[in-house]
């Protein structure tokens, strides 16, 4: 007999991505997987050949939603034999368990030790690598850790690089954000050096992807770096932007989702950490290269995982210089390096 399973996903894009090798461990034993995710991350699942269905359900951030989850769980009851939930938040255990699925796993935290029967210890006082604490919940452990990895078909790609006016292989992505907070956000300055420079290199342009909430960020970086940058950011869609970072020939990124995602199609990138840990959130792909100053630098405050830096200087990423994040990307891209290896 098939069995069911049901995920819940987390709320963010990388995050997403990281819970790949899960998915790809249940559906190895034979698990038929359906993912309930937000709108924003459920593209993200779409590109996972292991998920059979996707729900995407209809909550805001930081609402209870009582009524609307009650109704879900009423039209969900006989689907599934089990439930994964992936985040920690006491809302996101509340549709499994209102649907009576038998076997409901997740960690412990925010009062669901009733929500869920199949619990896991939460780690308080450190923060494990994502992937390994996913799989965990699966009692799946293997070495090396599987990378995540998403898969786009070719319409896909050759669509979106149609769209954005450039050819597969012949531009790079920026990616200048970071949804949590500018702790993780490498300064807009280093970004125009960085444009500049590769431009001035053989003329390839540099597309700045994005929310909506950092097509201003984009917009100030292009205006330092014209005619290097085209901005992109907020004017598409997810699986355009990734589609595009697939295509890429190289990512530049802080730590952020699309950081992620460009792992997970083994695009060369450079991933600049600050505030963040890569021991936490590695980018798992042999083609990345990752700069952090924590040792270089002695930065006993990193990583402090704030959203914005308590001594007012970001010294952790204000002090990667726009050359040496070139160099790593240009090695990136010239020869495999062991996947989390630091600049």
């Amino acid at each position: 007999m098939v069995q069911r399973t049901l995920v819940v996903a987390p709320q963010w894009i990388g995050d997403a991505v990281m819970s790949e090798p899960l998915l790809a461990a249940l559906a190895a034993r034979g698990e038929q997987l359906t993912v309930a995710a937000l709108p924003w991350v459920a593209p993200v699942y779409r590109a996972m050949p292991q998920v059979g269905a996707v729900l995407e359900w209809p909550f805001a951030h930081g609402r209870l939603d009582w009524t609307k989850r009650r109704r879900i769980a009423t039209q969900l009851r006989g689907r599934f034999d089990s439930a994964y939930v992936l985040p920690n938040s006491l809302k996101s255990a509340l549709i499994p368990f209102f649907a009576r699925i038998a076997q409901r796993h997740g960690y412990l935290g925010e009062g669901r030790f009733l929500l869920l029967n199949r619990r896991l210890p939460n780690a308080q006082d450190r923060r494990p690598p994502m992937v390994e604490f996913y799989l965990a919940l699966a009692g799946a452990r293997s070495a090396p850790v599987p990378a995540p990895r998403l898969s786009l078909d070719a319409q896909a790609r050759t669509e979106a690089t149609q769209r954005a006016n450039v050819s597969p292989g012949a531009y790079w992505v920026f990616a200048p954000g970071a949804e949590y907070g500018p702790a993780k956000c490498w300064p807009a300055a280093h970004y125009a050096a960085l444009a500049r420079s590769l431009f001035e290199s053989d003329g390839a342009p540099v597309l700045l992807l994005g929310s909506p909430k950092e097509a201003a960020l984009c917009e100030a970086i292009a205006a330092s770096a014209t005619p290097a940058c085209r901005v992109l950011a907020g004017k598409t869609t997810l699986i355009e932007a990734m589609a595009l970072i697939a295509a890429a020939r190289g990512v530049v990124s802080n730590d952020s989702g699309l950081m992620h995602v460009a792992a997970a199609f083994g695009v060369a990138q450079a991933a600049l950490f600050g505030s963040t840990s890569p021991l936490h959130t590695p980018p798992l792909n042999s083609r990345a290269r990752v700069l952090w100053l924590k040792d270089e630098l002695k930065l006993d405050c990193a990583p402090c995982f704030e959203r914005s830096c308590r001594f007012g200087h970001t010294r952790c990423l204000v002090e990667i210089e726009p050359k040496r994040v070139e160099a790593a990307l240009l090695q990136a891209l010239t020869g495999a390096t062991r996947p989390g290896s630091r600049s």
